[in-house]
């Protein structure tokens, strides 16, 4: 009996420790999504500070193009809104995966117990 939940115990485990994994690429996404909008805003200011007068230009490959100064700030401001929507993703995912992650804590303790108290009565026969 106590084999049958040592290996409970080690698969139970093992996806605790997948979900872990997996919590800690979400969170270096997030990360990553917030510096990109914190770039993003920092172009937003620099480009609320020019006229219509001064020249944009927008990197495409390894070639400078000419770009209208409404059209780039459209097109930061667009990007900022999907940056945003996907930390609120990320956001979502992980308190989705926090609540497994103590669902499984739970479980874990309790077949640790489980185990413990096997061993004990194995002990106690013998």
């Amino acid at each position: 009996m106590a084999e049958a939940i040592q290996k409970k115990l080690q698969s139970e485990l093992e996806k605790y420790q997948q979900m872990q994994k997996d919590v800690s690429k979400s969170m270096s996404a997030r990360q990553k999504l917030e510096a990109q909008v914190t770039e993003n805003n920092i172009v937003k200011e620099e480009l609320d500070l020019l006229d219509t007068q001064n020249t944009v230009y927008k990197l495409i490959g390894p070639v400078l193009v000419k770009q209208d100064l409404e059209e780039a700030k459209a097109t930061v401001a667009k990007r900022l809104e999907y940056i945003n929507g996907e930390i609120q993703r990320y956001e979502t995912l992980l308190k989705d995966m926090e609540k497994k992650s103590d669902q499984h804590r739970e479980v874990l303790s309790s077949l640790q117990q489980e185990y413990q108290r096997a061993q004990g009565r194995a002990v106690g026969k013998a």
